[in-house]
């Protein structure tokens, strides 16, 4: 694994695209999808960000901060916003993005400080992740993201909510999507 040591820099203005974060790994995942489908109506470039990091420990960050984790936090400072969408297992979020969220807060980069942040979740119960989004929005206090308000975008049954081309068939979701990106969009602005 290449490594760099750790660095004092600051995250510059936001410049890059829109950035979406998945917290699931497999292809073709339901929050992958929801996150396209959020960029989609976002507009502009996108994005998606490697989540794919080393389980942290203390003792690989002593000895040099990962490059996929620095690179991770640029990529989140360089947006003018994010998306984050969250499966939820066993009551929370997953473990990826947990792992994630713990590798960004200990750069100096500091990337989500003042960010505009939406989140959402698709999970296969009737909730849609609404456990995983608590959670995610307390994992996110510390980082003092600006989180977006709303409107919710939780995708319960996510298995049945997308076409073969990956677009949402449903139409109220997909409103609602259209609304959490718009009120995105005028944080961002």
């Amino acid at each position: 694994m290449s490594q760099t040591p750790h660095s004092d820099s600051i995250a510059a203005p936001a410049t890059g695209p829109l950035l979406g974060l998945s917290g699931s790994l497999r292809a073709g995942s339901s929050n992958s999808l929801l996150l396209a489908e959020a960029a989609r109506l976002y507009g502009g470039a996108y994005r998606a960000g490697n989540l794919d990091l080393p389980l942290y420990r203390a003792e690989i960050e002593q000895a040099a901060m990962p490059d996929a984790v620095l690179h991770l936090a640029q990529s989140i400072a360089d947006a003018p916003a994010v998306i984050i969408a969250t499966p939820e297992y066993n009551s929370g979020l997953s473990g990826v993005l947990k792992n994630a969220l713990d590798w960004v807060s200990r750069t100096k980069l500091r990337p989500f400080a003042g960010k505009p942040v939406a989140v959402m979740s698709a999970a296969a119960g009737i909730t849609g992740g609404a456990r995983a989004q608590v959670m995610l929005r307390a994992c996110l206090t510390p980082f003092r993201a600006r989180i977006v308000a709303g409107p919710d975008v939780m995708l319960g049954d996510c298995r049945t909510a997308f076409d073969a081309d990956g677009r949402l068939i449903r139409e109220g979701t997909e409103a609602l999507l259209a609304d959490l990106m718009a009120a995105l969009h005028r944080e961002a602005d």
